[in-house]
């Protein structure tokens, strides 16, 4: 079954990705989790998103359409990113979201894939 591991990081954390201090190590962590996955082959694919105020968010209530820059909520969390696995079930799913860099600062969002 395929599930997507939402990665949610706080602000500080998506600031490591560009800080010359911190991001070998940010980048390092999200490398040997990429690379455990791909080995274990349940890697199904995922991406790397631009910070949050490079969203563009659409809305269209009524048919009128509504553009917002930037994301749509203030969080203390924000999305970062994803990966796509596919694993027996949600346990595995669970262990996977456990060893994502952002479980131990923000958070990893398990959700099993739609099935159509």
């Amino acid at each position: 079954m395929q599930y997507t591991i939402l990665v949610y990081e706080t602000q500080a954390e998506l600031a490591a990705r560009t800080d010359p201090k911190r991001k070998d190590a940010y980048w390092g962590a999200y490398r040997a989790y990429t690379t455990a996955l791909r080995e274990a082959g349940v890697m199904v694919g995922g991406a790397g998103l631009e910070p949050p105020p490079t969203a563009t968010t659409v809305r269209q209530p009524g048919g009128k359409r509504r553009v917002q820059d930037g994301p749509f909520a203030d969080t203390k969390e924000q999305l970062g990113g994803y990966y796509v696995i596919d694993v027996p079930d949600l346990d595995r799913a669970l262990e996977w979201a456990a060893r994502c860099p952002s479980a131990a600062t923000g958070a990893a969002e398990v959700r099993p894939n739609l099935r159509m």
